[in-house]
């Protein structure tokens, strides 16, 4: 019985894991975003910025995706 509940509680900080990852990224991204605007930095280092972003959120689908199987293997 408490293996189950030990899986429920990994799966419940893997998605908290990911949840935070989501916000932080996106936080990030439009503050880098905003301070690329005004410093007038290139367009490659703005583009970049975005790179980081897509592999932060690219990470956060994988994850997501794994707790998703995960969870419907469970039940």
């Amino acid at each position: 019985m408490s293996d189950g509940y030990d899986s429920d509680k990994a799966l419940a900080r893997q998605a908290r894991v990911v949840s935070i990852v989501i916000a932080a990224t996106m936080i990030l991204w439009m503050g880098a975003q905003w301070v690329g605007g005004e410093l007038g930095l290139p367009d490659r280092y703005v583009f970049l910025f975005d790179l980081f972003a897509l592999a932060g959120f690219l990470w956060a689908l994988i994850v997501t995706w794994q707790i998703w199987k995960k969870r419907r293997g469970d039940g």
